[in-house]
């Protein structure tokens, strides 16, 4: 049973916790409302749904090691959510038990995150803090997510470019290693993701039916802090078979008989690429071009991962199902149209015959063959 005190000129709540010890609940300026917060703790009791004000107190900076403790995620998204915490919650915020959080606590940091991040990245970061709070909630620390309902603008996301095959012919020809050609070439005819192409085992690749097989437990090269470690594709559905057409297949087989490597797309030295490495090296210069030399730019501002945007668009232009084009892309169709479509060996026939016809459009002097000769990688 709840009571109330007078302490100077304030009237605190007080209450005897199960393990027989004495805390206090609140403090009021008026009695009346320390005696209506003393019957509602009463009520809350013996409904079994009163908060112990203890567990509140912690602060935020001493809560988040809890929460990471057991809240589960891939290394990649972990890597994420501690440098949204690091740099943008704890320093605000981590002092603040986690009781005096209050809804205006989080809207002033989203305002102040507004003025330096991109709409997203604020979303990313309140989402975090979210994530962090409601755990607070369901382990009855606090009543209530200060965070729940608060809007953050996400801004218009512009429209992602895609390119003509004629507009990746030009980019792989601006390669100076054919072995990264011939990557953003699979890229787009593919629709494989960077860090699928990136960590693809030689032994992943079927040259003799024309597949690529997206390993479940090793199916993506990932990049977490600086660390290179090979690991499980983006989501379950991302596991598939990729059906090549026949020129890449046969542009596949070449480049492997003249390398030794493990993987099909090595590094200079024979490793795994680094993303930003091939970013500077390769992506970026053949788009920008180069002015002073006469030579025009080809999509600036293109990203990598924009190669599935084009393969995607390919695919809707050449009028495959959608849901061979979600099983390509390692995408799954959400409700009936998930559960009732499937994908049948004339849909993939189809598909690859298609990518083989927009490749011989855009090269019709050698439909079956290499660009250039593939030198070994160094």
């Amino acid at each position: 049973m709840a009571w109330v005190e007078q302490r100077g000129m304030k009237f605190r709540v007080r209450l005897r916790m199960t393990d027989g010890t004495v805390t206090t609940d609140s403090t009021h300026d008026r009695r009346a409302d320390a005696v209506i917060r003393a019957k509602e703790i009463d009520v809350e009791v013996a409904r079994d749904t009163f908060i112990d004000p203890r567990g509140g107190r912690i602060p935020l900076a001493e809560w988040v090691p809890i929460w990471e403790s057991t809240h589960q995620a891939s290394p990649a998204t972990w890597a994420a959510y501690r440098s949204h915490l690091r740099l943008h919650i704890l320093p605000t915020l981590g002092p603040l038990p986690l009781v005096d959080i209050r809804r205006q606590h989080i809207k002033t940091l989203a305002v102040a995150l507004g003025k330096r991040l991109a709409p997203r990245s604020v979303a990313d970061v309140i989402m975090v803090l979210s994530m962090v709070l409601q755990e607070a909630v369901e382990d009855r620390r606090i009543p209530f997510n200060p965070c729940r309902g608060i809007r953050i603008p996400k801004g218009i996301r512009a429209e992602r470019p895609h390119a003509t095959a004629e507009q990746v012919a030009a980019i792989v020809a601006r390669q100076a290693r054919p072995s990264d050609g011939l990557m953003v070439l699979t890229a787009a005819y593919t629709g494989m993701r960077w860090g699928e192409l990136a960590g693809l085992h030689r032994d992943n690749l079927d040259l003799t039916l024309g597949s690529i097989y997206v390993h479940p437990d090793t199916g993506a090269l990932h990049e977490v802090e600086g660390k290179l470690y090979l690991g499980p594709p983006k989501t379950n559905d991302s596991v598939r078979h990729i059906r090549l057409p026949r020129f890449l297949t046969n542009l596949l087989a070449t480049h492997l008989a003249e390398h030794l490597h493990d993987t099909v797309f090595p590094g200079a030295r024979g490793y795994h690429q680094r993303r930003s490495n091939f970013n500077r090296r390769a992506w970026t210069p053949a788009l920008t071009g180069g002015p002073q030399r006469d030579i025009p730019p080809i999509l600036p501002g293109m990203h990598f991962h924009d190669l599935r945007h084009t393969h995607k668009t390919w695919l809707i232009e050449d009028g495959i199902p959608e849901i061979a084009q979600a099983r390509r892309l390692g995408h799954r169709l959400a409700g009936v149209r998930g559960i009732y479509s499937h994908v049948t060996e004339p849909m993939i026939t189809n598909l690859v015959d298609a990518l083989q016809r927009r490749w011989e459009t855009t090269h019709p002097d050698r439909p079956n063959s290499t660009l250039r000769h593939l030198r070994p990688v160094a």
